[in-house]
Parts: structure tokens; C-alpha cells; sequence
């Protein structure tokens, strides 16, 4: 049973379901969120925070002081959109064309503010600090916050954040201790030959027969150098060849997104990697250029805050209702892993349900995060600071 007393009134609840909306009909791109981060600038100072804007860029930080307590808790929520064309036709759909929330940025800011507006009126002993984080689609803002003295300047002894999960029922979490989800990298890899006429091939070195060798060869990298269970994935997710049919190209170019879940399977990989471009580029007589780029580590979660959110989660959907473990490993990124490799923390799942907008992908042009989570969220969080910050 879900403890009714931590959620908003019916008409909070209402209150956040519009303002979640709003925000999902006015989405923002990567770093670039004013008017998002105008909204919670606003309402966290109309609740009496102490709000501090322009954190790492569009960041904002909500501080709320009770006590003479010295802990102090850190809770963060994203708010950037996609570049994603919305076709679910809801009155709150995108205005902003080719711009969408489309993996639930908007609910978890709506919900954070659910809980701010909350705990504004409770009382506890301590420091809390709500954390607004611009481009978390970009893997950049987290650590934009932290290298303009995020948890320098807003102490934080534990550091909290939740994604909605379509497909998990609404009322269901997952609180998972340890390794949750992938590192995330950008490979960028450049072949360069000697361009000519399409016509005189013996006359220039094509770049492009070893992108294509090399797009195979880098398919052997998981299937043949990792244990079965060792989980990674190589995606090529751009290739560049060529202006015109009849011109050879100098230079042929593509970009993977490389996902592990173990530092040690990311080094053998960038290992590996390394050595099949050498492999080719001596097969086909051109020269290589890589740029091996890491934008997420792994995001680990520590042991004693994922027991402390567990316990969180049980009181308020109950016990049966909280996974430890997901089902399937999750290969997604998460720029929040920088916050816990900074401080220790957890970051959770919560179910967004599984209808026809609601349940389908994150990333996906028909989703809608799920206004059902508004008020289960919030109180999740209203539980957390009562939990650690105890009065």
C-alpha cells in the first residue's frame, strides 16, 4: 500500500501535473534552458529557498536550511529535452518543432518541485539542497555543476536522483545497489588516403573499403574478445565518406557509442578498438586518426544510501513493490554517475507504466512521462529528507 500521508493533496498534485505540462510544451535543448530554469528559480524562492541560478550554466540550486543540524542531503533532477519531432498529439505537446521531452526530463522536474513545495512546510534538521541540472541528454551539465564548486559551494554528504522507467508498472521501483548503469563513450574515428578520380582508383588510396572492413570488424570486438557475461555495446552511429560519385575521397569518417558496465571491459575495449583500426589501416594502406572520448563512467551506486532509499521506497509503495535488481541490465548513461563518483549516493528507478504513450521507449516520438509518478515521486523524496534529516 502506498502511504497516502507523504503525497500532495489532490490539489498539489494537480498544481504539478499542470506546471509538468507546461514545462513539456515548452521543451529545452542541452544546455540552453532559461525559461525552465526561470519556472523553479521562481517557485523555489516563492516557497522560501535561497536559490542560486546560473550554476554550471542554467543549473539552479535550491537551498532550504532547518535547525542547527550538519547533514546535509543533495537531491537532483534533469530538465533538457531532444531534438525529437513529438507525434503523440496531447494538448501539452511540444510547441517548439523538432523539440521534445522525450525521456521524462519534465516529470522529474515537476516532481522535485512537488517535494520542494512540500518540505518548504515540514520541518527537519539540517541542509537540503535541490539540484536543477541542465543538458544531462548531452552527458555535460552534471560536470559543468561540479567544476563551477557544485558540492563546494552546496555541501552535500549523500547526493540522490530517480529516472521513470516505461515498461515497470507505476508503483514499482528498483533500487539497485552497486554498478546500475553503463559508462558512456563517443569514438570518433578518421581514415585518410589519397582522394582521385573515381575512374583512375589505382591512382589514389580509397579510405573508404577499410571503413567498410573496419564497420565489420569492429562486430567481433563483443561477440569474440568479451566473456558471455560481460556487457558492452559497440554502435556505429554516423558514417562520412565522400562528396560526389565520381571522386575517390581523402578522408572517411565514423563515430561510435561505446557502453560498459566494468572499467576493465572499457579498457580492453579502447585496447581492442586500437588494434583493429591499426589492422586495417596497414591491410589498406591509409592512416588512422582516433579520438576516444569518455562522456559517463559507470554509474555505481553505494551500498549504504541504496539500502537507505530501499527502505524509502518500501515505506511508501510497500515492500512487494520494490525490485532490488533490474530485470535486464541497463546499457543507458547517466551524467549524474560523475555526482556519485564525487559523493556517495543513489540514483533509482521508478515505473512510468506501460500504455500506449506512457509505456513505450524513452527517446521515442509518441512517449509522455506518466503524471501518476508526480505525486509517488515526491513523496519518495519528502521520505528521504525525513529519513536523513532527522529532527
Amino acid at each position: 500500500m502506498t502511504n497516502l500521508s507523504l503525497k500532495p493533496s489532490p490539489a498539489a498534485t494537480e498544481q504539478f501535473i499542470r506546471i509538468r505540462r507546461d514545462i513539456h510544451a515548452h521543451p529545452e535543448l542541452g544546455g540552453d534552458t532559461p525559461r525552465t530554469a526561470a519556472l523553479v528559480a521562481e517557485l523555489l524562492a516563492g516557497w522560501g529557498y535561497q536559490v542560486h541560478t546560473r550554476v554550471g550554466g542554467q543549473g539552479v540550486v535550491g537551498v532550504l536550511k532547518r535547525g542547527e543540524g550538519t547533514r546535509t542531503l543533495g537531491i537532483r533532477a534533469d530538465m533538457d529535452a531532444l531534438p525529437i519531432l513529438e507525434k503523440n498529439g496531447l494538448p501539452w505537446a511540444s510547441r517548439h518543432t523538432g523539440t521534445m521531452h522525450a525521456c521524462g526530463h519534465d516529470g522529474h522536474t515537476a516532481t522535485l518541485l512537488a517535494a520542494a513545495e512540500q518540505l518548504a512546510r515540514s520541518t527537519f534538521n539540517g541542509t537540503l539542497n535541490l539540484i536543477f541540472q541542465p543538458d544531462e541528454e548531452g552527458l555535460a551539465g552534471a560536470r559543468q555543476m561540479l567544476d563551477d564548486g557544485l558540492f563546494s559551494r552546496f555541501p552535500c554528504d549523500a547526493v540522490y536522483a530517480f529516472h521513470n522507467m516505461p515498461g515497470l508498472p507505476v508503483g514499482q521501483a528498483v533500487v539497485q545497489a552497486g554498478g546500475f548503469m553503463a559508462s558512456s563513450e563517443r569514438v570518433t574515428i578518421t581514415l585518410t588516403g589519397r582522394g582521385g578520380h573515381g575512374a583512375m582508383p589505382e591512382r589514389a588510396i580509397d579510405p573508404t573499403p577499410a571503413l567498410a572492413s573496419l564497420v565489420m570488424a569492429l562486430q567481433t570486438v563483443v561477440s569474440r574478445n568479451l566473456a558471455a557475461d560481460e556487457a558492452a555495446v559497440i554502435s556505429v552511429g554516423t558514417i562520412q565518406a565522400g562528396t560526389a560519385y565520381n571522386i575517390i575521397p581523402e578522408t572517411a569518417q565514423l563515430t561510435l557509442s561505446v557502453r560498459t558496465t566494468a572499467p576493465e571491459v572499457r579498457e580492453r575495449i579502447e585496447r581492442r578498438i586500437g588494434e583493429i583500426v591499426d589492422g586495417q589501416c596497414a591491410a589498406f594502406g591509409v592512416s588512422a586518426q582516433v579520438d576516444y572520448r569518455l562522456l559517463a563512467p559507470v554509474l555505481v551506486n553505494s551500498e549504504e544510501q541504496s539500502l537507505r532509499m530501499a527502505e524509502v521506497a518500501r515505506q511508501v509503495l510497500g515492500a512487494a513493490n520494490v525490485l532490488e535488481r533490474m530485470p535486464v541490465q541497463l546499457m543507458g548513461s547517466e551524467d549524474f554517475a560523475w555526482m556519485l563518483q564525487a559523493r556517495p549516493g543513489c540514483y533509482f528507478v521508478l515505473g512510468n507504466g506501460q500504455g500506449e504513450f506512457t509505456g513505450c521507449s524513452v527517446h521515442n516520438d509518441h512517449y509522455d512521462f506518466n503524471d501518476e509518478v508526480i505525486a509517488l515521486g515526491a513523496a519518495c523524496w519528502v521520505k528521504l529528507v525525513e529519513s536523513y534529516l532527522t529532527a
